[in-house]
């Protein structure tokens, strides 16, 4: 994993890496995503979209199925995590190990309205996981203060 589609040139001109482990997050979005695909199946190297976080299964099941159904057409191996999912309106899901490709159109990245309210920092009021004793462990051990409302 690299930061951009620069690095990930280098690496595979150089064939410094035998896979291509692909982060939407951290690289410039889909564009930049589509590039590094591109390049490296022009290297015969492996995409391994990095899923590994909150609402990366749902970015990188779209990353996975654009590289095999329209750079590479060979199925890959997809990193997943099977959590936190609920946040999302429309979650990842896998069957018998393999990704069950989404239903609706979209990124898949569209949080629900009620995981956004009760975790948003700064909380917008007093209620919430930011005002629980959980949080304030978190905050008390960050040396983080809410702010004053």
């Amino acid at each position: 994993m690299c930061q951009n589609r620069v690095v990930f040139k280098q690496l595979l001109q150089a064939k410094a890496i035998d896979i291509c482990q692909v982060d939407a997050f951290r690289m410039g979005g889909l564009n930049e995503v589509l590039a590094v695909l591109l390049m490296a199946a022009k290297f015969g190297v492996q995409v391994v979209p990095h899923s590994g976080g909150v609402g990366l299964p749902e970015l990188t099941q779209h990353l996975s199925l654009i590289d095999y159904i329209c750079v590479n057409g060979r199925i890959s191996l997809l990193e997943y995590v099977d959590h936190l999912h609920e946040h999302f309106q429309h979650p990842s899901m896998t069957k018998d190990g393999y990704l069950i490709g989404p239903r609706e159109p979209g990124y898949s990245i569209e949080m629900v309205p009620e995981g956004i309210d009760r975790y948003t920092y700064p909380p917008l009021n007093q209620e919430g996981w930011w005002a629980s004793d959980e949080a304030r462990q978190v905050l008390d051990r960050q040396a983080i203060k809410l702010p004053k409302q």
